[in-house]
């Protein structure tokens, strides 16, 4: 715990007989990254509305930055930025009017927010677009703005509910920029999200799967976990070759990625060999065949399998 900027031990939150989170527990050190990866209903968002003191939980430790929740909320609320999947802008007030709404809210003083605002805008290229409407904001824009909302006191923690789910692909690349420029500046942020490559910019990463975390540990310690050997294999037509390589013994899992089939194998030498056989057999056209290594949605769903979880349709690569 020490050195701890959020310290997570035994979480659990009900629902009646809906068990969201069970028995949670993870630390971010000050000064970096921690991404919560899974699906929808992975108990993500329940997971950080406890920890924003949001909601009650119902057994477990919660500390931030040393203070204990829910008994030291009051100390707690100045030290956090809480950005939830739904922020509440107010679509009928201008971007600046935002930003001294929530200034108001943490009792920003005058003469800090002459200094802060223009640092935010400048910090998230909104400089040009204070007398805009929020209504009247791009998708990232909107997400760039609630970002200065909760940055408008400073806080050393920020707690990220999906904050990129609904943006295009450049805007949520500009977004991770701005995150990864805070991390620079020493703020501890746990960010969830169900984009692969985004958790790939993380420090360390937990897989959440139906409230319990299922592994967790940095990007390079959770792909060494792997037990398996991941080919890419592009063969024409590629549905089709999808169907035949799953078939094949040794073969773990066959998907669909870009233009070649991932296929995670037991006995790569085996399957190098039979791969091309296999494909001419069923007439179709072998084109190439090498050795990638595991990805991280490898990883997560070989979890999921290894504890007899179905596998989600909903953790995406991602779009870039």
């Amino acid at each position: 715990m020490e050195g701890a900027a959020i310290f997570v031990d035994g979480l659990v939150k009900r629902y009646g007989e809906l068990v969201a989170v069970n028995g949670l527990s993870l630390s971010v050190p000050r000064g970096t990254i921690y991404g919560l990866l899974g699906p929808d209903g992975a108990g993500k968002t329940t997971t950080i509305r406890c920890l924003a003191g949001a909601i009650n939980f119902d057994a477990g430790e919660v500390r931030l930055e040393g203070w204990r929740l829910p008994e030291d909320l009051d100390r707690v609320r100045p030290l956090i930025g809480y950005m939830p999947q739904r922020f509440a802008l107010y679509q009928d007030l201008t971007l600046e009017e935002n930003l001294n709404f929530f200034a108001d809210l943490y009792q920003v003083p005058q003469e800090e927010r002459a200094r802060r605002f223009p640092q935010l805008l400048a910090f998230t290229r909104l400089e040009q677009h204070t007398r805009k409407l929020a209504g009247q904001l791009s998708g990232g824009m909107k997400q760039k703005l609630a970002l200065c909302t909760v940055l408008v006191h400073r806080p050393p923690v920020l707690l990220l509910d999906e904050p990129s789910t609904g943006v295009d692909p450049v805007s949520r690349r500009e977004f991770w920029q701005i995150l990864l420029e805070l991390r620079k500046q020493g703020v501890s942020i746990l960010v969830s999200t169900p984009y692969m490559d985004e958790a790939e910019k993380c420090d360390r990463i937990g897989m959440m799967a139906r409230g319990h975390l299922l592994v967790e540990g940095t990007p390079q310690e959770l792909r060494e976990r792997f037990p398996f050997r991941v080919l890419a294999i592009k063969a024409e037509p590629l549905f089709a070759a999808r169907q035949v390589l799953g078939k094949l013994q040794g073969v773990k899992t066959a998907v669909l990625h870009g233009d070649v089939v991932d296929v995670v194998v037991e006995d790569a030498e085996a399957v190098i060999t039979r791969a091309p056989e296999a494909l001419a057999a069923a007439g179709l056209s072998f084109q190439s065949l090498r050795e990638i290594p595991p990805g991280l949605e490898d990883v997560f769903v070989h979890e999921l399998s290894s504890r007899g979880l179905a596998t989600p349709h909903t953790v995406a690569r991602g779009g870039e």
